[in-house]
């Protein structure tokens, strides 16, 4: 018989599933270190800390921003951005508002995830009020409106004149 059709000992095939179960665990963080390297995936960061009321408009340029509300299939509720898009100057802080209604016949708590297209304007998108800070819980039947205040930082790329701001919710009640 040949080497290769010999069965393996026992102490080999448990450190092949050690490092399977190591390396599954690893994917998540080494998932979020190569998107910060790259620069994929547009995640936004979390609230501006600055004063945003002081930062002066001194720029005329003009970007134009979308937004796009998607739920996940498991979520029976209506999500809506107000705009489906808006123009404004680098540096101009805007408001805006996302409608929400809960159409299942029980409370429900939901989590928003926001991405930005292209992901290398994520950095220059600064919310300084925005719903997917916390999570958000909706009773039976109950609609609100999310706001969101937000910036586009002046040192945006040139060579970017439209982003995207896309908002998935999440049914995260049974997480609790």
């Amino acid at each position: 018989m040949k080497r290769w059709l010999t069965p393996t000992k026992p102490s080999g095939l448990l450190a092949i599933v050690v490092l399977m179960f190591g390396f599954g665990f690893m994917l998540v963080p080494l998932y979020d270190v190569f998107c910060e390297i790259t620069g994929l995936n547009g995640k936004t960061g979390g609230p501006y800390q600055a004063q945003a009321e002081t930062l002066p408009v001194t720029s005329e340029r003009q970007v134009t921003i979308q937004f796009v509300a998607n739920r996940n299939d498991n979520l029976p509720w209506s999500f809506a951005p107000e705009q489906e898009q808006m123009k404004l100057a680098v540096g101009e802080r805007k408001q805006t508002v996302f409608s929400v209604s809960n159409s299942y016949d029980r409370p429900v708590v939901a989590r928003v995830i926001p991405s930005v297209s292209p992901a290398r304007a994520a950095d220059y998108l600064n919310k300084i009020e925005c719903f997917c800070f916390q999570k958000q819980p909706l009773q039976a039947g109950e609609a609100k409106e999310f706001p969101l205040v937000f910036f586009i930082d002046p040192d945006l790329p040139e060579d970017i004149t439209k982003l995207t701001l896309s908002y998935t919710l999440f049914d995260i009640s049974d997480t609790d």
